[in-house]
């Protein structure tokens, strides 16, 4: 019952070492190991941490490999609450037009101040997470039909409103007078922050909106069977949709904010964590979280070393690898094989 988990927190485990000692400058696991002991100690030893190395790990290095790591945890979990939210195994943020609605609201606050200061961080994924819940909510009402909500509705008025948003943030994006070519790199997924002030900045929010969608697993279980019959059994059911809907945007929104528009993660992980240990939406929901802090750690160390020295964005290996995935679950869906 918990190998899935074991297995799954080893891979995690794994990913955080490569990428934190895979770079640039490589750092030897015995010397991250030593770094972070001396960190820890009551008296920390000052002469092991002012080591060059040192310095590395702890204000480039690992803050971005934890901002990487909530990242892949936030787009995988509301992956997973999109598609048992919908019954749709093809919703997910980038999909739907969340994660560009977020991006425009996220590009709008930019170009008013780009943050440079630990407040500024905060009104960021603020202004995400309205530009992805008025984007989802938008994309609900015009995907719907009544009391149907079709899989080739969604995906069309998730294009629409995605590309209208796409559309928005790239003529705010001319007209503004920020740094466009880093504004561009973010829009491709990655992220261009750096130290420890995004880390605690997202922090909050992912861990409120990782915690609902934790919580909301057996509603999601039930919601398979039909608005009916959760009703039947107590629920909730309008007051439940929201919170999903409001957690999975808000999740989806931090992550946008500080690691860029990263396409495919929320639609890969829940997918296959699904083939592989189920649909118990109790255990999907945790084991996606760990399974996409894992995939967006092993994109992210992909971006850096494919083309080293240059960074290739990291959204564009998730594409890379999501687009033919997507075509293999279009597939599938239409053969009726999948289960939601």
């Amino acid at each position: 019952m918990q190998r899935p988990y074991i297995l799954n927190v080893l891979m995690l485990s794994v990913a955080l070492i490569l990428s934190i000692a895979i770079g640039t400058v490589d750092i030897p696991p015995h010397s991250i190991l030593r770094f972070l002991l001396a960190a820890l100690s009551i008296t920390p030893d000052a002469e092991i941490l002012s080591d060059k190395l040192a310095t590395i790990l702890f204000q480039l290095r690992l803050p971005h490999t934890i901002l990487i790591a909530l990242a892949g945890a936030a787009l995988a979990a509301s992956g997973a609450g999109y598609q048992g939210l919908f019954q749709n195994p093809l919703a997910d943020p980038y999909l739907i037009g969340v994660a560009s609605g977020a991006g425009l609201g996220a590009v709008l606050a930019m170009s008013l101040h780009w943050p440079s200061e630990l407040l500024g961080f905060f009104s960021i994924p603020l202004a995400a997470f309205i530009g992805g819940a008025v984007t989802v909510l938008l994309v609900y009402q015009l995907a719907k039909s009544g009391k149907v909500l079709s899989t080739t509705n969604l995906i069309l008025a998730g294009v629409a409103v995605g590309s209208f948003a796409s559309a928005l943030t790239s003529f705010i994006m001319l007209r503004s007078e920020g740094e466009i070519r880093r504004a561009i790199a973010w829009l491709l997924g990655g992220s261009t922050l750096s130290g420890w002030s995004p880390v605690i900045a997202s922090l909050p929010y992912i861990a409120i909106s990782l915690g609902l969608l934790i919580s909301s697993g057996y509603a999601l279980n039930v919601f398979q069977f039909g608005d009916e019959q959760a009703q039947q059994l107590g629920l909730p059911v309008e007051r439940i949709k929201i919170v999903i809907i409001l957690a999975a945007s808000l999740a989806t929104a931090t992550a946008v904010s500080f690691t860029g528009v990263i396409g495919f993660v929320g639609l890969i992980v829940p997918h296959l964590v699904r083939i592989l240990w189920g649909a118990d939406y109790r255990r999907l929901i945790p084991l996606s979280i760990l399974a996409g802090a894992t995939t967006l750690l092993i994109a992210d160390l992909l971006a850096r070393i494919l083309l080293a020295p240059q960074e290739v964005p990291v959204g564009v290996i998730t594409a890379l690898a999501g687009a033919p995935f997507f075509l293999w679950i279009l597939r599938r869906s239409q053969r009726g094989v999948i289960q939601v």
